[in-house]
């Protein structure tokens, strides 16, 4: 097994969340900046990671990180890397590209620049001119960020967040990765309470199942490394086989989701059975006023419409304080709402104990935290004389 250098990147805002997800697969020597982790693992990493990581969007393979400041430069150093120790000859290897406040500001030109000096490198191994890029996939990336190039190959294919289960989609989506970040963000665990009022097509209880029951969330789908040559397939059999028998099937989970719409509970049952979980969520339609709950503590985690389309504002609004009215009759609940409206703490009609920015897609907004209290710890049973 190689030495390798590995990114898992992120939205902005849960690059922690990832880093702490690495640190429990094993993976502790990692450096953390805006929207990636990068980290140290072998081949058997690439599979660990892929199939394991919750709140990742997607995992890369680190080929080079290096100055360029000319196109010459960008050309002479991304052929030096060992691009023939990864890429057969008849791999399909597109480039795509990124820069931000770099002297090579044209992205076209500095695909086209990495393409031919990978095109180079390779004709000198296999003593060819021509490739048909017929075989497997190697998605390469350029991102010059301030005159630094890194250049990496996409291990994952499809974003982390395609877990498998969700064929359907309603409107206005929460990405699974997202979903998942925001219950890891939590503290969750699988023996309390969890409500979600807006559950929609099922996302946040459907995440929360599947880290109760510590399903990875890759396992029901294929990732472009699978077709590698540098990765033995005994390692993804071994793999699987390995977080199939970790499923925990003799939880007692309490998850709940509801929401108005027939429709989307319609979505959020057909979910949960695409993602092997019915039996642990209990799906009901039902408006956010009617939430209760026999459990004395929980958690409310949830993502209410926001009122980004013209003339829904008022209603999202009366929302909101109706919600600040029904979570307080839950008084030793905590709560974790993600929403764009810059004045949510006021009209819920509580201040919260955190608040995190994170990005819904393109949206920018604030996951408020509001603690409850803990419940008491049980006392320990006294030793009989």
């Amino acid at each position: 097994m190689s030495k390798l250098h590995l990114i898992a990147t992120s939205a902005f805002g849960i690059e922690a969340v990832v880093g702490r997800e690495l640190k429990h697969l094993g993976y502790e020597d990692q450096s953390i900046e805006n929207g990636k982790v990068t980290f140290a693992g072998d081949e058997a990493a690439i599979v660990k990671s892929n199939l394991w990581l919750r709140s990742a969007d997607r995992v890369l393979l680190k080929m080079g990180e290096f100055q360029a400041l000319s196109f010459d430069e960008l050309f002479e150093k991304t052929k030096a890397l060992p691009w023939d120790e990864w890429i057969p000859e008849n791999a399909e290897f597109p480039v795509e590209g990124k820069s931000i406040n770099s002297k090579l500001s044209s992205v076209p030109d500095c695909q086209a620049i990495v393409k031919k000096a990978i095109v180079e490198k390779l004709k000198q191994r296999y003593k060819i001119n021509w490739f048909e890029e017929n075989g497997p996939l190697y998605k390469i990336e350029v991102a010059l960020l301030k005159d630094m190039a890194t250049l990496t190959i996409d291990t994952s294919g499809p974003g982390l967040h395609k877990r498998g289960y969700r064929k359907l989609v309603a409107n206005a989506p929460l990405k699974e990765t997202l979903a998942s970040a925001m219950i890891l963000i939590s503290r969750w665990k699988h023996d309390r309470a969890l409500i979600d009022p807006f559950c929609g097509s099922g996302t946040i209880p459907i995440e929360a199942a599947l880290i109760a029951n510590n399903i990875a969330p890759g396992l029901k789908r294929e990732f472009s490394a699978q077709r590698w040559n540098n990765i033995p397939q005994s390692l993804w059999t071994k793999a699987r086989e390995e977080a199939q028998d970790l499923i925990k099937t003799d939880q007692e989970v309490r998850i709940s989701g509801s929401d108005i719409d027939d429709e989307v509970m319609s979505l959020a049952r057909y979910h949960a059975k695409q993602a092997g979980v019915e039996s642990s969520i209990h799906l009901q339609r039902m408006p956010a006023a009617d939430i209760k709950s026999r459990y004395k503590y929980g958690f409310i985690i949830c993502n209410p419409p926001y009122g980004e389309r013209l003339g829904e504002l008022k209603e999202v609004e009366k929302l909101y304080r109706q919600m600040g009215q029904v979570f307080k009759t839950l008084d030793a609940w905590s709560y974790y709402i993600i929403t764009s409206h810059p004045e949510f703490e006021k009209i819920f009609g509580q201040r919260a104990s955190k608040k995190r920015k994170l990005y819904n897609g393109k949206i920018q907004c604030n996951y408020y935290q509001f603690y409850g209290p803990p419940p008491p710890k049980e006392k320990p049973a006294q030793a009989q004389e």
